[in-house]
């Protein structure tokens, strides 16, 4: 079968020819340096209708080619073809991708509900075609008998189970079946995401500078900014999107500015209007439900777990019922800390007499952060430039992996001016290993959020390929002429995402079957990377003050490292929350139809701490419900983080965060693998043992007992 592959290497930086007078640009093969970059200079919304019967066609003569082979089935004349095939709909994703993700619109979201359910519907029927199944079937009963290496064994028999769990074994007339199901699901994904992005496209307008009390300057200039260019000139936009919102709820001392911003953002997809994302979540789970029973499987938190790490639903919900107590647990401490602080103030005529609400935590929160600690983000951000903790990142990846990053921005194409672009290489050889584009702000069309993809992914089957990869964020851009300052939270996330770009960029593997990884893997090399940030070496280094360029004092430092611990309550309830409510959501035979019911009757069953929201509440959880990719999946974050908690704690074992040993042995036994052998079973070769949940909870400040 074709795979998409994760990371990848690179070599020869040749341009492929140019492609042909008159064809469509976004069918054409990419040309320019790098073994040929994306055509961004020429991405248009009308050119992909053309583009999708095309690409669909080639696929399909590809695949026709392998069918009607008239020898005998053989993973060299089966696999192997199948594993080449698809590289003109490979570019056209790539592009389609960032059409729908970066650069989205009406037009384009109409584009995608015509067509999705339109390439859902190709490839479903081409993977179930009876005569492709029994040439994989042929090669999977023979695999023992004719000389196959392991790899090729674990893609005979990956390849096989695959099509079986998703189909290939039914009926022509269940077939048919699930083809219209899965058509029909990709039209609801669309249309999800597509009333999502209708709710995040709007703003909290403010006429009165002074509600905004408290939040900085920079800040403030840019939600003036953003009011301009939505035509109201003299006042502040603060728009529906996390990374807009959540400044105001840390720092905005204008209690009734934080509610209205709070209740916008929580309630997306939930406001009964045109965006209203219920009835069509309703329509996705009772589809899911009986397509998991359609292929064999008790529910769709079965069908979806059969092919990760944690294997069951009962596994993953064990892992999460080991945490969530301590954390409930601490977030009333954190509470009782918050409330202590608020009912302080009121009796000072300083504030209100109140009792915590949700728009309260972030902000009291800080508070009590400045009372322990006397650390105040206030005091951080100033040092947090981002263009300088970018250059940290970079820095960092060189000292552990030997990748260097030389900028060359305006060399080649871009989507959006903002974005900028890296050549990488190895430190050592100056061999290219690929691209890296960087596009980090929010900007009307772009889906919230952050993310990591690549437009070309590694293999050397077929010719060794580099690697294109890029990392989206949506962080405020400052005013112009100003540097941008993020939060700590932000530089978190900086740090995350490019994660996710290093294990993309050192790949190494031969067949692209091997590349990807499950999916409770896949947020592993992002969460490990985050502990770098946070190093006295980049923090020293990368975090200098924007107006003096001072580093940042050794005792701030300090007090941020001892404060590292701060808030673990509300980190791990807001995000556990929403993975167990998606498992419970999924792990079941009759799905909800009131949706807002089920969240709510799920959460007091829990013991939901009133003070904190879901950090996906169900009608804006696009994890879930613009695809299946993490649907019954969040506790992928948390059993990776197990690993990531582990795995750390084998550096500051061996010495500190830079000891090349451990960093050698992390990089070649799981981060340039990809899924060549049991991903489990590698991360044992590394460690020596299954990971050790008792360091996720150490790594928080919770009880390990």
């Amino acid at each position: 079968m074709t795979a998409a592959a994760p990371p990848a290497t690179a070599a020869d930086t040749s341009a492929p020819a140019a492609a042909p007078a008159g064809q469509n640009p976004m069918l054409a093969e990419w040309t320019g340096p790098f073994e040929g970059v994306p055509p961004w200079d020429k991405l248009d919304p009308e050119l992909f209708p053309d583009a999708f019967p095309k690409a669909m066609a080639a696929v399909k003569a590809e695949v026709q080619a392998v069918i009607d082979n008239p020898a005998p089935a053989t993973f060299e004349n089966t696999h192997v073809p199948m594993m080449l095939a698809g590289d003109t709909m490979d570019r056209l994703y790539a592009l389609w991708g960032v059409q729908t993700s970066n650069k989205s619109n009406d037009r384009v979201e109409a584009i995608d509900a015509e067509w999705s359910p339109k390439l859902t519907t190709f490839y479903t029927e081409l993977f179930l075609d009876p005569k492709l199944f029994a040439r994989y079937k042929a090669v999977y009963d023979a695999r023992k008998t004719s000389g196959l290496d392991a790899q090729q064994i674990r893609i005979v028999e990956r390849s096989y189970e695959e099509m079986v769990r998703d189909g290939a074994n039914l009926s022509p007339a269940d077939k048919s079946t699930l083809v219209a199901m899965n058509s029909k699901l990709e039209g609801l994904f669309s249309a999800f995401s597509s009333k999502l992005l209708g709710d995040e496209k709007l703003y909290t307008f403010v006429t009165d500078k002074a509600e905004l009390a408290g939040l900085d300057a920079g800040f403030v200039a840019s939600l003036a900014a953003a009011a301009e260019a939505n035509g109201q000139p003299g006042q502040w936009a603060i728009k529906n999107t996390r990374s807009s919102a959540q400044p105001v709820l840390q720092n905005a001392s204008n209690r009734s500015l934080r509610e209205k911003v709070y209740k916008a953002f929580v309630n997306r997809g939930d406001n009964g209007d045109a965006n209203d994302t219920n009835a069509t979540i309703a329509e996705i789970l009772k589809l899911r439900q009986q397509r998991a029973e359609l292929l064999g499987f008790a529910n769709h938190a079965e069908y979806r777990m059969a092919d990760t790490m944690a294997k069951t639903p009962a596994n993953a919900m064990g892992l999460m019922m080991k945490v969530w107590p301590a954390a409930v647990a601490r977030v009333k401490e954190e509470v009782a800390d918050m409330q202590a602080i608020a009912d302080a103030d009121a009796k000072a005529g300083k504030g209100p007499k109140l009792t915590i609400e949700p728009w309260d935590y972030r902000y009291y929160a800080e508070k009590v952060r400045k009372d322990k600690y006397d650390l105040d983000e206030s005091e951080v951000k100033p040092y947090l430039q981002l263009d300088k903790l970018v250059d940290g990142m970079f820095w960092s990846a060189g000292q552990l992996y030997d990748l260097g990053f030389r900028e060359n921005t305006g060399q080649i194409p871009v989507f959006d001016p903002k974005v900028r672009t890296f050549e990488v290489y190895n430190l050592k050889t100056n061999e290219n290993v690929g691209v890296f584009y960087l596009d980090n702000f929010a900007r009307d069309g772009k889906r919230s959020g952050a993310w990591m993809t690549t437009y070309r992914s590694q293999q050397t089957l077929g010719g060794e390929r580099n690697v294109l990869a890029s990392n989206n964020n949506n962080f405020t851009e400052a005013a112009k002429g100003e540097p941008t300052l993020i939060s700590i939270d932000d530089a978190s996330t900086l740090f995350h995402e490019f994660g996710h770009g290093i294990h993309y960029l050192l790949q190494q593997v031969n067949y692209p079957a091997l590349a990807g990884v499950p999916r409770d893997f896949v947020e592993y090399p992002s969460q490990v990377n985050e502990n770098w940030l946070m190093t006295p070496e980049v923090l020293s280094k990368y975090a200098t003050h924007y107006q003096t360029g001072e580093p940042m004092p050794q005792a701030l430092v300090d007090k941020i490292l001892a404060s590292n611990k701060f808030n673990q309550g509300f980190d791990t309830v807001e995000y556990l929350a929403s993975a167990i409510v998606d498992m419970k959501l999924h792990d079941r035979k009759v799905p909800p139809t009131d949706v807002d019911k089920f969240e709510r009757e799920t959460l007091a069953e829990i013991g939901m701490p009133k003070e904190i929201v879901m950090r996906h509440r169900l009608p804006q959880f696009g994890h879930l419900f613009s695809s299946d990719a993490y649907s019954a999946g969040y506790y992928s974050y948390l059993w990776s983080e197990t690993m990531d908690a582990d795995t750390w704690a084998a550096f500051l074992e061996a010495g500190g965060p830079w000891d090349r040993t451990v960093a050698d042995r992390f990089r070649t036994m799981l981060l340039m693998t990809g899924n060549e052998t049991d991903r489990a079973d590698a991360y044992r070769a590394f460690r020596g043992r299954d990971p050790d949940v008792k360091a996720l909870l150490e790594k928080r400040g919770f009880p390990t007992e």
